[in-house]
């Protein structure tokens, strides 16, 4: 029988601590304009670029800064990476992104945000360049660890967490403003974009970010948007992030492409170049505004954006913390923690959890490697990595295991009471592009990845696994990876399948949690599993237009009446869960949905329930279906708890055009489930352009 009622998502709870929250605008306008007052016109300017004596681009060595003005005490921007953590010396190496997206928990993803934030404070920042949030049009994009999503409702909910924890302690920066999706091209891409589809589909999570959490920056993308580059866009800068959203922030660009102009760039509202100054020179915008092509008050107006920050968030004060932040235990902690919430049981034959007295052999050379992500500006470094081979190994004296690097005798397999497999993508496989640097400091390849053009593992892993799979008694693939991988090919030959992303530098520990059973498998698909990589479409890697419609991901498939190999949202326990007792009302401007989950297995375990909505008559195309809320339960054995759900309108409507967002009169389905293609309970209420009737 069903007691506690939880709420899905406590925004409020999410939302405390973070410092913009707390800005007096009207006071830190006054005091920013009597500033403003006083400087000079080459004082001016100087807020408006980096410096030219930062750190080197592409290392690990240090900030980049922006404004410092010592007479009149104006404290720079120190600015840093990144998504996973701290990009400057040694930090805590959180799992990337996307591994967070899947826990689908952002109050975890705040702490992450609070975590990262203590610790560029700590090494003398002040501006988190993260979170990445732009939607994961095809899980082929190189930087898809960067992100959290295919969906821009979740996507949305992890990224105001993270923003919103970050801004406990320094200002943050969503990137990149918007439509960055393809990396190899990036730098002369055109994302082209109906008006709808741009504010239905890839707008929504940057716009709870600054409306919601109040993000004091954004940092513009590369790429062009309907020919305009980003950089240059007013639409985007000016109408949208500032007329429409009341963004109060500054914009600064990616380093050293992302500004492509001084005129253009300054009146459609650009506030920062970065790294340094090229086109925002002194003698360039002096030579502008000579020609009549920029104005004062528009060199005003951007210089203003950027002191109100300073101001609002008093970055003149300095930020001491006692003792060890980087790398204290309560960061590692945390990054063990987020590993195994993120961790995704894709499949299982009764073989996990391993019952901890096996005798295992192990195999695959990401089983003894550091793999913790992409080595762009995302790129973290950590004292220690716990690999696979670590974890397993020191999870308990009764585990036997041996690590081949290459297939032994058959006699090995015979004695062995199962294998693993530790297979999957590196940094030469996916990551950022950065064509302009050849090396990093640690003397490796940087950046080669690029984006994937298909989505199998290499040749040889995937024939490591049928080979492995074929001489053993049982066989468990832990895969390693930033995005979806096209496993169709030997998934019907292992036993088990846990996809555990590029899981930090805590990961060893979290595997062995996970296969040994002290932890029950807590992570969902942020993205599907297609069964051939033709399922989701055309996908060529050397575009430099792209048109971006209303459907990818599960939208794509649902629009083609495809299913996937495993649907977003999936995800298995060691246990089992009912849904049941489902109860909709009217709630002010929306909707109050109750749902009761069951823990009806046998050991503790979390559920994730999910909610989408369908428009069955709508006059217009729209998605089959689209995620509008998810919430997660912890419950023991045979306990039962109540989860609320509360669906503003807002989240109903679609964009018009002329109009702007628009509720239509039609038929709303609230369906409920485990994952977008697992949805047991439902409930259809009709709009007739006033009032609302459960059908």
């Amino acid at each position: 029988m069903s007691m506690a009622i939880e709420k899905a998502f406590d925004l409020k709870k999410i939302l405390s601590g973070n410092k913009a929250l707390d800005i007096d605008h009207d006071r830190v306008g006054v005091i920013a304009n009597n500033l403003l007052s006083e400087m000079s016109l080459m004082e001016k300017i100087n807020q408006l670029h980096g410096s030219k004596n930062t750190g080197d681009m592409g290392t690990e060595k240090g900030l980049y800064f922006s404004g410092n003005d010592e007479r009149l005490g104006i404290p720079p921007f120190k600015m840093v990476d990144g998504p996973r953590g701290l990009r400057s010396g040694l930090a805590t190496a959180f799992p990337v992104p996307m591994a967070r997206g899947a826990t689908f928990d952002p109050e975890l993803e705040k702490r992450v945000g609070m975590a990262i934030g203590r610790e560029v404070a700590a090494a003398g920042g002040n501006v988190l360049l993260a979170p990445t949030i732009n939607l994961l049009r095809h899980p082929g994009w190189g930087r898809a660890q960067e992100t959290y999503s295919e969906d821009p409702f979740h996507m949305g909910r992890m990224g105001l967490a993270f923003v919103s924890g970050a801004q406990n302690f320094v200002l943050a920066s969503p990137k990149h403003f918007a439509l960055n999706n393809l990396e190899i091209t990036r730098f002369e891409l055109s994302s082209d974009i109906a008006k709808r589809t741009l504010h239905e589909v890839y707008l929504p999570h940057f716009k709870r970010c600054i409306v919601d959490a109040q993000a004091a920056s954004v940092m513009s993308a590369y790429n062009k948007v309907n020919g305009t580059y980003c950089g240059e866009h007013f639409e985007l800068l000016e109408n949208v992030l500032r007329k429409d959203w009341g963004f109060k922030g500054f914009v600064e660009s990616d380093w050293l492409l992302g500004t492509r102009s001084t005129a253009d760039a300054l009146n459609a509202g650009m506030d920062i170049e970065m790294p340094s100054a090229y086109w925002f020179k002194p003698e360039k915008i002096i030579e502008a505004m000579e020609n009549g092509q920029v104005r004062e008050e528009t060199i005003n107006r951007n210089v203003l954006r950027v002191l109100h920050q300073k101001i609002g968030f008093e970055l003149e004060k300095e930020v001491a913390f006692p003792g060890k932040v980087i790398e204290c235990e309560e960061h590692l902690s945390l990054a063990q923690e987020v590993a195994e919430k993120s961790f995704v049981l894709l499949k299982n034959n009764q073989t996990l959890p391993l019952r901890g007295t096996e005798k295992i052999a192990l195999f695959g050379e990401l089983a003894v490697t550091e793999n913790l992500g992409d080595r762009g500006s995302s790129m973290v470094r950590s004292s220690n990595v716990f690999v696979p081979f670590d974890g397993i190994r020191d999870w308990s004296d009764g585990v036997d295991i041996s690590y081949y690097a290459e297939l032994p005798e058959a006699k090995v397999f015979e004695a062995s009471d199962l294998s693993i497999v530790v297979a999957g993508l590196t940094y030469l496989d996916e990551g950022e592009y950065i064509p302009t640097l050849d090396r990093e400091s640690s003397g490796e390849n940087l950046a080669r990845g690029g984006d994937r053009a298909s989505l199998g593992l290499p040749h040889q892993q995937e024939k490591l696994i049928k080979e492995v799979a074929t001489r053993s008694k049982k066989t468990v693939v832990l895969l390693e990876a930033g995005s979806s991988v096209n496993v169709s090919s030997w998934i019907g030959d292992v036993d088990a399948l846990l996809l555990i992303w590029y899981p930090g530098c805590e990961g060893g520990k979290a595997i062995a949690r996970i296969i040994f059973g002290e932890v029950d498998p807590y992570g969902r698909l942020p993205v599907l599993f297609p069964k051939s990589d033709s399922q989701l479409g055309d996908w060529d890697v050397n575009s430099l237009t792209v048109e971006h419609t209303l459907f990818h991901g599960y939208r794509y498939l649902d629009m083609n009446n495809e299913k996937p190999l495993f649907p977003f949202g999936f995800g298995l326990s060691y246990t089992d869960f009912l849904i049941r007792n489902l109860r909709i009302d009217r709630s002010g401007s929306g909707f109050s949905a109750i749902v009761s989950l069951a823990n009806s297995g046998f050991r503790q375990g979390n559920s994730l329930i999910q909610v989408y909505l369908s428009c069955s008559d709508s006059k217009l195309e729209r998605p089959q279906k689209e995620l509008k809320g998810f919430g997660r339960l912890s419950l023991e054995p045979e306990e039962e708890k109540d989860l609320e759900f509360e669906i503003a309108d807002d989240d109903l409507k679609y964009y018009d055009d002329e109009t702007g967002w628009e509720l239509e009169p039609c038929l709303y389905t609230f369906s409920f489930g485990f994952s977008s293609e697992d949805l047991l309970l439902s409930e259809t209420w009709r709009f007739d352009g006033s009032s609302w009737k459960k059908n």
